[in-house]
């Protein structure tokens, strides 16, 4: 059993992702060809933002998104500790500071109601996290960000592309949308790539001069950039996934509408979803006890399972905090017990059945 089938998604997709990727051989414009256009148009529309600005990685998204922002050394950004170390990694490769705020228990998403209580003169923006496929409660932290002088607001929506919030889509419910195409993400190319979303003019403007090092026009360089391009082939490889992804969206939370019904009385916790919002399930996620005995037994069975992720940034070595980490208890009490189970748009019922009944052996 696969943890994220990738192959049986090639397979039901070949025909139009061959073709898409021999165009782009035949044409020869590898880099910025006309599938980055395309693309960048169908995501926009998709999400219902002005601008997409395709980019190298879901990384790089939210570093260019800092910068086309101005923030650097002296600036704060509020963010959660419990999250992939990108999001932290390039608040400081900006040069500023992350501040960190702890997590709802069972959503394991920044809990907006303690954001408030950090923000100083110095923060510049927050930057909540759309974790394991769910919106953060967007609307309450852009309320918080207006009332504190219109603090730019940056959706870490790596794990949430075609997810909902209150009727709106992930990457349209703030100043900035970050998203990654990683390719086990619910929307994945064939290696790296990312792509930020937004509804302002002077800050796309900004994205598309920083992705390529700074250029306005050729060689004509009007601020620090850098080299930030997502490459064309991976644009041809999304617009063929493009074609499903609405049965794949749609696969997803049913799927995990299956497995909260299946696996209730296990014995393991289940994530919570909020009303007014759907999650696509990046990944599959409970809470268990002696995480480490469980992964053992159920790798025993043919089951595959991940942790994402084992240890809080701000207890990380070179993130620690010792400050926030006393003040972030869900973070940690999380970080101990969250175990991700196999999960894909292409996830049989026959080998859900296995999952099931695999972790309901071990309860």
């Amino acid at each position: 059993m696969e943890f994220i089938d990738l192959k049986a998604q090639y397979r039901a997709l070949k025909e139009s992702i061959d073709a898409r990727i021999h165009a782009v051989l035949d044409h020869g414009q590898y880099i910025l060809g006309p599938e980055v256009a395309q693309m960048e148009q169908q995501l926009a529309a998709y999400t219902g933002a002005k601008h997409c600005i395709s980019c190298a990685s879901g990384t790089e998204a939210l570093l260019m998104s800092l910068m086309a922002l101005g923030i650097g050394p002296g600036d704060e950004v509020i963010t959660t500790p419990f999250t992939f170390a990108a999001t932290a990694e390039m608040i400081v490769l900006a040069g500023a500071k992350p501040v960190y705020v702890d997590i709802e228990p069972d959503t394991c998403l920044i809990d907006a109601t303690k954001i408030e209580a950090k923000i100083t003169p110095r923060t510049k923006a927050i930057m909540p996290v759309s974790l394991y496929g769910q919106v953060a409660d967007m609307d309450a932290i852009n309320a918080i960000a207006a009332r504190h002088g219109n603090i730019p607001v940056i959706e870490d929506a790596a794990q949430s592309f075609g997810a909902t919030y209150r009727g709106r889509k992930s990457c349209n419910v703030s100043t900035l949308g970050c998203t990654s195409f990683f390719p086990s993400k619910p929307l994945g190319c064939y290696g790296d790539g990312g792509a930020v979303f937004t509804n302002d003019d002077a800050l796309a403007k900004a994205l598309r001069e920083i992705r390529v090092h700074g250029q306005e026009r050729r060689y004509y360089h009007t601020r620090i950039g850098v080299g930030g391009r997502m490459d064309t082939i991976q644009c041809a490889v999304i617009l063929g996934k493009l074609e499903r992804f609405d049965w794949e969206v749609q696969r997803r939370i049913e799927l995990g509408e299956a497995y909260r019904e299946k696996l209730a009385g296990s014995g393991v916790k289940l994530l919570a979803v909020r009303p007014e919002r759907s999650c696509v399930w990046a990944q599959y996620t409970v809470f268990v006890e002696d995480r480490d005995a469980m992964q053992k037994a159920l790798q025993a069975q043919g089951v595959p399972t991940a942790v994402h992720y084992p240890i809080s940034l701000n207890r990380q070595p070179v993130y620690r905090d010792d400050d926030s980490a006393a003040q972030t208890v869900n973070s940690h009490w999380a970080a101990e017990r969250v175990m991700s189970l196999p999960m894909s748009a292409d996830l049989g019922e026959e080998q859900m059945a296995r999952v099931v009944a695999a972790v309901r052996s071990l309860r």
